[in-house]
């Protein structure tokens, strides 16, 4: 067994996406693979095949492998449910609800559950490609570190450093952080990846010649900026509509302030006939054919944001002139008549009105529902796969025209009229034919073009391992790998 571990400069460098484009080489060439991420900070997540819950980023990184995620590959998840207070979940069960302090104090609990995650892992597979979060040079998080540095140090691997050039300073990120690291850390540190480059390479060298002989650690390559890249985020979304030239269906989502599971909509991004904006707050709402509330980590938190943003009377003209309305998760509770919550599971304890489209109520109860489905949608009886990942149990006459039928009951509600749907399910656009029939009750014509989500991020993922493979040095990585 051999670990390497990906680190970056800042959020967002790319590390995710490295370690996805390593997993998918080292897998085609036969080596028994797997991701692991010590601990993540995300609202995306996915559900495992062992019934737990871990970071999207991760899940894509098992599939990248072959492999169906498991919670050993994401031990420590923390949601976050306000500023200072999050959600942790640790090997793929809900731990409790804690601010930043709580959580640094119970960080001895949490380094046992990464060993035992990582060293069960290790006993499976060859290779581990580990993931850091963050940057290991924030200082002030130095103390019981299992993110970057302090989980490197455990268990004695060795570490690559990832720089974004594309926000520029590439340089300093990298020297900056060997600077800031302890002197065995800098050891660790085997070498640099720069990522997203464009431009003329014969203008960067002289750089490159500098990084190595100020720090003595080799750049083992330079990834270039995939144009279109779209596969599945950790965390952030993009606020900027997505432009298709001749779109035929508008589509509106509300990007409350914890939006859960936003991937949900990468399919609608692929689709050249939709029209796709996210609206942040204090943003006009653009006129719709189409308005998709999404899941929440606080759904009675994001119904008073959207209360707050004119939402409610933006949805109540868009129904009164026609428009469709589909809630998902937390978006279908919002639509219901009442949302209690008495034991404060995602916030102040209380309870709040919903908006009022769909005759039901729902009461949030302690143990999250995980689990992935298979279905059909009502009435055209496609068939429909997802996951589901929520508290709450919603109740009421409207569930007696449910959007979905399960094995073992109906999923959601849809209104008499049609115009307002709802589910629990995630994943709804992922396959085509349960994509193309959501659209079609939308006002999207039959007989356009369709998106294959699954094959898109297959096709994604050997496009990063040829780049990957074209760029960076593999026999330096077999080394390390072996060494």
């Amino acid at each position: 067994m051999a670990t390497l571990m990906i680190q970056g400069t800042t959020s967002d460098a790319g590390k995710s996406t490295v370690v996805a484009a390593i997993c998918r080489a080292l897998s085609r060439r036969g080596v028994s693979v797997a991701p692991f991420k010590p601990q993540n900070m995300a609202l995306n997540s996915a559900v495992t095949e062992d019934g737990g819950e871990i970071g999207r980023s991760t899940a894509l990184q098992a599939l990248a492998c072959g492999l169906a995620p498991h919670s050993d590959m994401n031990p420590v998840l923390l949601k976050p449910e306000s500023d200072r207070g999050a959600q942790v979940i640790l090997r793929g069960r809900v731990h409790g609800h804690m601010d930043a302090l709580d959580y640094h104090a119970c960080k001895a609990e949490a380094k046992r559950s990464v060993l035992a995650a990582w060293q069960a892992l290790s006993s499976r597979f060859e290779v581990i490609i580990a993931e850091g979060a963050g940057s290991p040079a924030e200082i002030n998080l130095r103390d019981n570190d299992i993110a970057n540095m302090g989980f490197a140090e455990m268990v004695d691997c060795p570490v690559i450093l990832v720089g974004d050039i594309d926000r520029g300073g590439v340089f300093a990120q990298l020297v900056g952080t060997l600077e800031l690291l302890s002197d065995s850390e800098r050891v660790r540190t085997r070498g640099f990846v720069i990522n997203r480059f464009r431009g003329d390479m014969a203008l960067l060298q002289p750089g490159i010649d500098w990084l190595e002989e100020r720090t003595g650690k080799p750049v083992l390559g330079t990834l270039p900026y995939l144009q279109g890249l779209l596969l599945d985020a950790e965390d952030s979304v993009g606020l900027t509509g997505v432009e298709n030239p001749e779109p035929t269906l508008r589509v509106v989502v509300p990007a409350l302030p914890r939006i859960s599971n936003h991937n949900d909509f990468d399919p609608l991004r692929l689709h050249p006939q939709i029209q796709l904006t996210f609206v942040g707050p204090d943003q006009p709402i653009p006129s719709a054919d189409l308005i998709i509330l999404p899941g929440s980590k606080s759904t009675r938190s994001d119904l008073d944001w959207l209360r707050a943003q004119d939402w409610e009377e933006a949805i109540r003209r868009h129904l009164r002139y026609g428009g469709k309305l589909l809630g998902i998760c937390g978006g279908f509770q919002m639509l219901g008549e009442w949302i209690h919550d008495s034991n404060g599971l995602e916030g102040p304890a209380g309870s709040s009105p919903g908006l009022g489209w769909l005759n039901f109520q729902t009461r949030m109860v302690a143990g999250k529902r995980l689990r992935n489905v298979e279905g059909r949608m009502l009435p055209e009886g496609v068939s429909v796969d997802g996951y589901e990942i929520h508290n709450g149990v919603s109740e009421g006459p409207a569930l007696a025209r449910p959007l979905i039928e399960l094995d073992d009951r109906g999923d959601g509600a849809v209104s008499e009229d049609g115009q307002v749907m709802g589910t629990y399910l995630h994943g709804l656009f992922d396959k085509p034919d349960a994509c193309r029939a959501l659209l079609a009750r939308c006002g999207l014509a039959a007989g356009g073009a369709e998106v294959d989500y699954p094959a898109h991020r297959q096709r994604e993922l050997d496009r990063l391992a040829d780049m990957l493979e074209d760029q960076l040095d593999m026999g330096v990585l077999h080394a390390l790998l072996t060494t």
